[in-house]
């Protein structure tokens, strides 16, 4: 936070910045609340990787002075929620710009804050933060931009309605023009109307012709994150109206972006871009399915090494690897490195994890016993319960291997009554089952500190999703960075990451969850647990995690394909279906012809 600062008095030319990156929420720093989980922290750490290879980059989202929620467990497990305030106007310097958006039948003042992404070559990448907390505005207005993912459907059509129409002219205001706007999920889909006023030159939306909506389609790149339809925003088209306005209304409907008579943001980024990709491998195929009359491509997420990768094992690989941060590939590397010394690092992150949970929570955990970790959004599809599903089992398994540690952690949404349910359900039955052989502990509020203590410090990372919906998951990859294979569905990334008994398990197919729990168990007692038990087979493990996975499922990487296949397509890589799809050869050449480091 203080180099961003330090750094911001210097903003960097955004004339020269060709991608404009737009995300409802970025995780940029623990102090900054702009971030409630998995897309946040993805968007973070694209930005981070793109600061660290000195990507042309400059990046949208919103303030959310209020942040998410602080959660906080009763002894029962019950869930309450408080706000996270933080003050922009003491934290980071002002953009200098105040741009008015037409919305609601009136105006709109959107300020913006800047917090810069700082690589470790120091180049920059400036996130804007836009704020409608600005003196002359309604009152209601000035808190369209307090919480992240709050109010009714009237309040969040105006949230993205400031974050894709407001983010578009407020880059114009900074004599911004990006060739290429990625739109990360569907809740930044109106920056693309933004884009067709501009292009009309202030002629009327109705007027505009399929020649039009592809001038714009040739800028627009979209990432849709979930195969949940619940995660796809629609809003009635009354509300359309009423916030929109009848010449933008009119011109959604026109372009055909309704979908089952609602205005359906996923639709409308489907509609306006030239590349559409879902995040993993089988997401793609799910994505392709729920959208038939759109070419679906997929790019597998990553995470950001140099930020989940622990302190310990941070020294050993600027000890021994000594380009790492800059090219994750070299995490390949560590096959020259002695299996006992990463199986070293990842004890003392164990222990750190347990010092900062005897403090926080009173519980001591013994860092000799195998200990799994399962953190995540609390959401009923991702079944946090499964491994709890046969509590006679579980216990047997403890016993039987010498002592199990389970700690959980995840939020549910405050309106999500079934993923506060499930809260309570584990509550319940750690009080049950909790003896001198099993041990399970919920942890309160899972934020990005703790996200990065569990994943660098658990043993086992346990994922159950309900196929498919699991998109892609990130947490299991910031997991295997730290040496800690995973047991999981498979589903989303894992699908690609598992090499069984080499980087984890597989936890298989089954027509019941009974059935899946109980592979779940014999992978457990069978297979982990003798593994975990002969300490040379465990760190060759490790190792294994790191380099196989931890070489590939990192946002360096996946920023690379968003580049080559994406942003500036090479012409025998563009769809073959969409001859209008545009190549930027000056900038291709540019990258080519750059450093490794660039």
């Amino acid at each position: 936070m203080s180099l961003s600062n330090a750094l911001a008095k210097t903003s960097p030319d955004l004339t020269s910045r060709s991608i404009a990156y737009f995300s409802m929420e970025i995780a940029l720093s623990p102090s900054v609340p702009t971030y409630s989980g998995g897309l946040g922290m993805l968007a973070g750490d694209t930005l981070r990787s793109a600061a660290d290879t000195c990507r042309p980059m400059v990046a949208i989202s919103l303030t959310h002075r209020r942040g998410y929620f602080r959660q906080i467990l009763d002894a029962q497990g019950q869930q309450t929620e408080a706000d996270v305030p933080w003050s922009p106007e003491t934290t980071l310097p002002s953009a200098n710009k105040v741009i008015s958006l037409t919305m609601q039948g009136r105006q709109v003042l959107v300020r913006a804050w800047r917090f810069d992404v700082v690589g470790v070559t120091g180049h920059v990448i400036p996130v804007f933060l836009l704020d409608t907390d600005v003196e002359g505005n309604d009152e209601w207005d000035r808190r369209l931009t307090d919480h992240l993912y709050g109010g009714d459907t009237y309040y969040r059509l105006c949230q993205e309605t400031v974050l894709g129409l407001g983010g578009v002219a407020l880059l114009r205001a900074l004599d911004c023009k990006p060739s290429v706007y990625h739109m990360n999920e569907g809740h930044a889909a109106l920056l693309s109307i933004g884009l067709l006023e501009e292009h009309l030159a202030g002629n009327p939306l109705r007027e505009a012709q399929e020649i039009d909506l592809e001038a714009v389609r040739r800028q627009c790149v979209f990432t849709t994150h979930t195969p949940v339809p619940a995660g796809h925003d629609q809003f009635g088209l009354d509300q359309m109206y009423q916030v929109l306005g009848h010449d933008r209304g009119a011109a959604i409907e026109h372009a055909g972006c309704l979908h089952n008579g609602l205005m359906n943001m996923t639709y409308i980024a489907l509609r306006f871009s030239r590349y559409v990709n879902g995040v993993a491998m089988q997401h793609g195929k799910v994505s392709q399915l729920m959208f038939p009359d759109y070419k679906v491509h997929s790019i597998t997420n990553g995470v950001h090494a140099g930020t989940w990768v622990s302190p310990h094992f941070q020294e050993l690989l600027d000890a021994e690897i000594s380009n790492w941060r800059t090219d994750n590939q070299y995490f390949r590397s560590v096959y020259g490195i002695d299996p006992a010394r990463i199986s070293a690092c990842h004890f003392k992150g164990k222990q750190r994890l347990f010092d900062v949970l005897a403090k926080r929570t009173g519980h001591h955990f013994n860092p000799s016993v195998l200990t799994l970790g399962f953190a995540r959004r609390v959401a009923t599809y991702k079944r946090a319960s499964l491994l709890l599903e046969d509590p006679a089992r579980l216990v047997a398994i403890a016993e039987k291997i010498g002592g199990l540690q389970i700690l959980y952690a995840g939020k549910a949404h405050p309106a999500d009554g079934a993923g506060k349910s499930l809260i309570r359900d584990v509550y319940a039955a750690a009080a049950r089952l909790n003896s001198s052989a099993l041990k399970i502990h919920y942890l309160e509020n899972y934020d990005w500190e703790l996200g990065a203590l569990l994943t660098q410090g658990v043993d086992v990372w346990v994922n159950t999703p309900r196929r498919p919906y699991e998109a892609s998951g990130t947490s299991g990859m910031k997991a295997a960075l730290n040496g800690v294979p995973s047991l999981s569905v498979l589903d989303g990334w894992w699908i690609e990451g598992c090499a069984e008994n080499v980087t984890g398990w597989a936890i298989e197919d089954a027509e019941t969850e009974a059935a899946e729990a109980a592979n779940l168990y014999e992978k457990l007692e069978k297979h982990i647990a003798p593994m975990y038990a002969n300490p040379a087979a465990w760190s060759r493990m490790q190792q294994h995690c790191i380099a196989i996975n931890g070489s590939f499922f990192n946002t360096h990487r996946m920023l690379a394909q968003y580049v080559c296949n994406a942003y500036f397509p090479f012409p025998r890589l563009a769809d073959a279906a969409s001859p209008s799809v545009p190549v930027n050869e000056p900038a291709v050449q540019t990258l080519l012809n750059e450093p490794a480091l660039a």
